[in-house]
């Protein structure tokens, strides 16, 4: 299936940048789906599927979300939230990892299709899934946002480290 958007994949991974600022508009209905599509598709260790997706477009839920995470006050702005909550396995690096998979996947997909993206942790994540509606031990750790970027729209932060500095062969140096 290919991207609405002309690029390669590794084009689509090499401009990824995390966005905070949006210009409103929703994000259509086929668009959600296939980004919340992304995610579940994403392998998961044993083939656990811990993952689950809440989709939230409400701004008073995405607030009460946003209550739940130290830097998320830009949740309620955002179109669309994701949360990524997780049913407790007993293996909290391999549940991570899992939620990890499932969170890239969706935001190269949006990229894709020119939706930038955040990802936001949730501090609070077992009163996140009490909120949600989870039953007692899940987590959410993590709410995705997405909308279209704001013309102008910065990414900030510093550049990315020179590929000298950050990959090595066959031991750090």
């Amino acid at each position: 299936m290919a991207a609405s958007v002309s690029r390669s994949v590794y084009d689509v991974v090499r401009t990824k940048r995390d966005t905070r600022q949006f210009d409103g508009r929703p994000l259509p209905e086929g668009l959600v789906r296939r980004i919340a599509q992304a995610g579940r598709m994403a392998g998961s260790a044993k083939n656990g599927q811990p993952v689950r997706l809440v989709l939230l477009r409400d701004p008073e839920n995405k607030a009460k979300l946003a209550a739940c995470g130290s830097y998320t006050s830009i949740l309620p702005a955002a179109p669309l939230v994701i949360a990524i909550a997780i049913a407790p396995t007993g293996s909290d690096i391999g549940e991570l990892f899992d939620a990890g998979r499932a969170a890239q996947n969706m935001m190269v997909v949006a990229w894709a299709e020119g939706v930038s993206s955040c990802p936001n942790t949730l501090q609070q994540s077992e009163e996140a899934a009490r909120l949600l509606g989870f039953p007692e031990g899940y987590r959410v750790p993590m709410a995705l946002i997405f909308g279209y970027p704001q013309a102008g729209a910065q990414h900030g932060g510093r550049p990315r480290l020179p590929f000298e500095e950050y990959v090595f062969e066959e031991r750090y140096r």
